[in-house]
Formats: C-alpha cells, sequence, structure tokens
C-alpha cells in the first residue's frame, strides 16, 4: 500500500497544493488544518510520515512534535516560514527529520520526504547489530544495554537511534561530524552543533543505562563508540 503522509497545515492553499503533488506521486494524504487534529489522525491512522506547520492554532508544530516523539518514531518534517538557525536547530533538536522553510517548491518537499522514508526504511532487514554490552534490532528500532545481568533498555529518538546504529556497525572507528550528518541526517542542513546535541543527549541515556565512556568526543575529529567486541 502506498505510505500515508499527514500534512498539519492551516493554510488550506499550501495544504491543498502538498496534497495534490504528493497524490500526483502515488503517496495517499490525509490533511488537519491544526495540531490537536494532526494528533488525533496519527493515532488513529498511524501515518508513515507527518509533514508538520510550527504555528497551528490549537497545538503548535513544536508540541505536536513532541508528542509524536514520545508515541514512536514516526518521521516527522518541519515546514515553516521561521527560517532563523535557531528555529532550524530548535527542530532538529526535537528530533525532526528535516526542517523545509516557505515558500517551497512542491517537488522539492516531495524529494525530501522520499529521502526521509528511505532513511527510515533502511533497518527494515531484520538484522541486529550487537556491540559489546550493545545491542541494537534495525526491525524492530529498540536498542538495548547488557548490564549486572539485566536487559535495560534505551528510549531514543529516531535520529538518535539512527547515530547509535551508525556509531555501532563500526565500532572504535572515529567519525566526523559531517560524516554523521552526511548518513544519519542527509538532506537537512543539518548544523555541527546540531549533531553535539543529538549525541549530547544520547550520551547521556547511555550513561543512565550503566555505559559510561561508550560514546567517546575524539577532539578536532568527532566521535566514536569505545566498546569490547
Amino acid at each position: 500500500m502506498a505510505e500515508l503522509v499527514l500534512i498539519a497545515e492551516d493554510d488550506p492553499e499550501i495544504a491543498g497544493i502538498l496534497e495534490a503533488y504528493f497524490t500526483r506521486e502515488g503517496f495517499r494524504t490525509v490533511h488537519a488544518r491544526d495540531g490537536q487534529v494532526a494528533l488525533d489522525l496519527h493515532r488513529s491512522l498511524k501515518p508513515d510520515i507527518v509533514l508538520a506547520d510550527i504555528t497551528m492554532p490549537r497545538l503548535n508544530g513544536w508540541e505536536l512534535l513532541a508528542e509524536i516523539q514520545r508515541r514512536g518514531r514516526t518521521p516527522v518534517i518541519m515546514i515553516t516560514a521561521l527560517d532563523e538557525d535557531i528555529d532550524r536547530l530548535q527542530g532538529l533538536r526535537i528530533g525532526a527529520d528535516d526542517y523545509i522553510v516557505k515558500p517551497f517548491n512542491p517537488i522539492e518537499v516531495v524529494a525530501r520526504a522520499r529521502a526521509v522514508l528511505r532513511r527510515a526504511g533502511l533497518s527494515q532487514t531484520g538484522a541486529t547489530i550487537r556491540a559489546g554490552n550493545l545491542t541494537i534490532d534495525l526491525d524492530g528500532y529498540q536498542a538495548t544495554i547488557e548490564k549486572d545481568g539485566s536487559t535495560v533498555s534505551l528510549a531514543l529518538t529516531l535520529t538518535e537511534f539512527r547515530l547509535l546504529a551508525h556509531l555501532a556497525r563500526t565500532p572504535t572507528k572515529a567519525f566526523s561530524r559531517s560524516e554523521l550528518v552526511d548518513a544519519c541526517l542527509p538532506g537537512s542542513d543539518a548544523l555541527d552543533r546540531t549533531i553535539d546535541s543529538h549525541l549530547s543527549k544520547l550520551r547521556k541515556k547511555l550513561e543512565q543505562a550503566g555505559s559510561e565512556g561508550m560514546l567517546t568526543s575524539i577532539r578536532g575529529v568527532g566521535y566514536r563508540l569505545a566498546v569490547d567486541r
């Protein structure tokens, strides 16, 4: 079945344009005029991807994104007229998969949505990555740490999960920030400090699970995962 795109946009003209282009490209679409309706539709329809405006009534785009992140790992692209770096950084910090500024080319929006869906679908292989006491279920989007005979699940955002999986594929290899952006946030124009923010949160979650020192920063280079194979 074709992927379902939830378009959360209070401007009916913009929403209509997006629906027309996504439908033409073979997607199914559903439109929400405010954030609360979008949240209700996300719960009932379980869309494959969400396009969310920021300045919506009842529930704004930041609140919608945060709630979707709490529920699971549905990819979210923020579409907004706010083009300051601080706004872009906030969206990516919360866990947005991409950030598109109005006015936009709807063909580009479709292309970037396809790219986000491809990245989200790369794990549909049933594969498992094991690195030291870390186990990553790529199919189920789950990561666990074995500590003192018990298993601790990591509550990760989609971006944190991608970063951890990418680092764990070749543990002890040092990755530059640009390599991590290209691998885990391609097309997002993410800044170096955005990656730093994601990895800082990931490090804290690993430490809380009992894996202090697993994620390390290499001065002048980037980051690596330090594990016993």
